[in-house]
């Protein structure tokens, strides 16, 4: 047990290393004509800043799509009225800003995506997607594709991190949950794609029929991920592509948010939530049963009390380790964030051993059942590429699509 947090640790380092010294890398050579889409569905946190931080990449060879399933969409006029504001100064070659329609087999985010896909550009060789709950930087594109240029492989990804709207418990429990997650993104072939900071070339997408796959699917990125690997290709994490999305929650907000997504991946990928939940016991137990034993090891005078207590003490410093490299590497990352996240810092380092239960009971309670609610929509998921849309709050029917 002792071997696997030293293990565990050096990885760690490893992927901070790797994160910190790929983030600062200036990619050229590779400039491929890129179709970026942003699916939206209302208004969210620092709306306005976020949609313009894709006005403001530094690329010059890409289109911009903003999808809604509906014009009735708070989020339409809004992003007409950004368009009219921010578009004459960007390097984009074009704007859309398209209503797809609402969503009878798949989730309406894959929807809004396969309608953008199917009406690209002829020219476009690379599609881009990405949040309109995230704000990226100057170079986020380019840090994106750059993977790309080889052919082996299939996709690249970023990940988020919860910067706290507001310093409430639940919302730092959520950035230090969160950033345990994107703590094991790195130089490995177990990287997932995350669908608010992805890429895949055209090639590959049709090559893996993804257009298929997502018309009966929920997730976007979990649903490429399979595809991607079942075709012997890697999805390469790009650190340059970890964006900031700022949020505030509450508690039932946070189990909420959590158990979705431990949903999804068990429906999608089961294999890697059962990696999730073994890794979770582990932790728990090493830190944890550690203690309890010893305890009794010193209530029974046992001479073996130093070993005993030898566990649990590696495991709280590998834990409280981890959680000063994912600091200090997202510091790194985002450096005109980190003032806001200190309080999430000092959270993340100092309740690690606790927010390890909140994960861990996320996990289980994701064993149970197969409905979900997101965004306002309610989902059954049936299989990896199966779902059924239960009820949708307040969907208005158009069959006229509108673009803009």
């Amino acid at each position: 047990m002792i071997a696997s947090q030293i293990f565990f640790l050096l990885q760690t380092y490893r992927n901070y290393r790797y994160a910190v010294k790929k983030s600062t890398t200036k990619h050229q050579g590779y400039h491929p004509r890129v179709l970026l889409t942003i699916p939206c569905k209302g208004i969210d946190n620092s709306f306005e800043e976020n949609i313009s931080s894709f006005f403001n990449l530094d690329y010059d060879n890409f289109y911009l799509c903003f999808v809604v399933a509906d014009t009735t969409d708070p989020a339409y006029e809004k992003l007409r009225e950004l368009k009219t504001k921010l578009a004459s100064n960007s390097q984009t070659l074009d704007v859309r800003i398209v209503a797809a329609g609402g969503a009878t087999l798949c989730s309406q985010k894959i929807h809004n995506l396969l309608y953008s896909c199917k009406n690209a550009p002829k020219d476009v060789e690379v599609f881009a997607f990405a949040d309109s709950d995230a704000t990226v930087g100057p170079d986020w594109l380019n840090h994106l594709v750059y993977p790309l240029r080889k052919s082996k492989h299939g996709a690249s990804t970023g990940y988020r991190w919860f910067v706290p709207a507001q310093n409430n418990l639940a919302s730092l429990v959520l950035s230090a949950i969160n950033g345990k997650i994107a703590q094991l993104l790195g130089p490995t072939i177990f990287n997932q794609a995350w669908g608010g900071s992805m890429a895949i070339r055209v090639e590959t997408f049709n090559q893996i029929k993804l257009d298929k796959i997502w018309q009966r699917a929920v997730s976007d990125d979990l649903t490429l991920s399979y595809a991607v690997k079942k075709a012997n290709k890697k999805i390469i994490f790009a650190p340059g592509c970890l964006v900031a999305s700022y949020e505030k929650t509450t508690w039932p907000g946070l189990f909420e948010f959590a158990r979705r997504q431990f949903l999804i991946t068990r429906v999608t990928i089961p294999a890697t939530w059962w990696f999730g939940l073994g890794s979770s016991i582990y932790s728990l137990a090493g830190l944890w049963a550690g203690a309890a034993i010893v305890i009794l090891a010193a209530v029974s005078s046992t001479n073996m009390l130093a070993l005993y207590a030898a566990v649990p003490v590696v495991f709280f410093f590998g834990q409280v380790c981890r959680s000063i490299l994912r600091q200090k590497m997202i510091a790194a990352l985002l450096p005109e964030d980190a003032g806001k996240m200190k309080p999430a810092m000092v959270a993340d380092i100092l309740g690690n051993c606790i927010w390890s239960w909140v994960l861990f009971v996320s996990i289980v309670s994701s064993a149970f059942g197969r409905t979900i609610t997101w965004r306002g929509i309610h989902y059954k998921l049936v299989g990896p590429t199966e779902t059924i849309i239960i009820k949708e709050e307040d969907r208005r029917q158009r069959t006229e699509y509108r673009d803009s």
